[in-house]
């Protein structure tokens, strides 16, 4: 159960991500934590994930998310937006969803901005 909106648990997750704040990124993960990239790779548990996230921070040293829009439906919490990369890769439009499950994020997932990920997501 959840104490607190699921979209402000996904939203300091980012922030996490954003500031390449690693503590702050495994405080706010279930052990089980999965993460699925754009393709289905799929990453887990947290013990896990915490070293793809600093790997990942070596490699991509400015990497950021915006968000333009946020919504949750029950504890999964929807978030559309761009990544930035780099200065060649500035404006990379993807979807994002959370699995929020007692105030920390259980699953982190990105989607392909399309028509068919926004239907199955049941985002207009």
């Amino acid at each position: 159960m959840n104490s607190k909106d699921p979209k402000l648990t996904a939203l300091q997750f980012n922030e996490c991500i954003n500031n390449q704040d690693i503590k702050g990124l495994s405080d706010l993960m279930t052990e089980d934590h999965t993460f699925i990239d754009r393709e289905g790779k799929i990453d887990k548990p947290k013990v896990h994930m915490i070293e793809c996230w600093i790997s990942f921070f070596k490699e991509f040293p400015d990497y950021k998310n915006t968000f333009t829009r946020v919504e949750s439906q029950d504890n999964l919490v929807i978030l559309i937006g761009y990544a930035y990369w780099s200065e060649k890769n500035k404006y990379d439009p993807a979807i994002w969803t959370a699995t929020i499950k007692n105030d920390l994020v259980a699953e982190w997932k990105i989607y392909e901005d399309t028509e068919e990920n926004r239907k199955k997501l049941n985002i207009i």
